[in-house]
């Protein structure tokens, strides 16, 4: 869908007369400005408008107040579903115990022993070797 618009200007001295832009108008070209890679400057040259002007018609899109035409390119997104992977069985827990083999005797010490117990074992052992 082509469509164009020409826009004429008066000159009233050295001011420009105020211009009206019917509301279709102004929608359709805050519309381009929103494009990517698309500069609010470039467009506001290409219409004619002042910079600060389109900006402010950009603001009242984002608050609603003027109602922008639907995209020509409509892009439409796919339902994704994402599923949470069933937690692995925790590992079994490896436990390190000390071992003090003396002869054919073995004392396996608990996991967590304290340093103090182990102390104590290899004082007792010590004294009866």
């Amino acid at each position: 869908m082509e469509t164009t618009l020409e826009v004429l200007t008066t000159r009233r001295g050295r001011r420009e007369v105020h211009r009206q832009w019917p509301d279709e108008v102004k929608a359709r070209i805050v519309s381009e400005s929103f494009r990517p890679g698309v500069t609010v400057n470039e467009v506001a040259e290409r219409y004619g408008l002042k910079a600060n002007h389109l900006s402010s018609w950009r603001t009242l899109a984002r608050r609603g107040k003027l109602v922008l035409p639907e995209p020509e390119d409509v892009v439409e997104f796919a339902a994704m579903v994402v599923e949470t992977p069933a937690p692995e069985p925790p590992a079994a827990k490896q436990t390190s115990r000390a071992e003090i083999v003396v002869g054919a005797v073995t004392i396996r010490l608990e996991e967590g022993a304290s340093a103090t117990r182990i102390a104590v074992i290899a004082r007792v052992l010590a004294a009866t070797a």
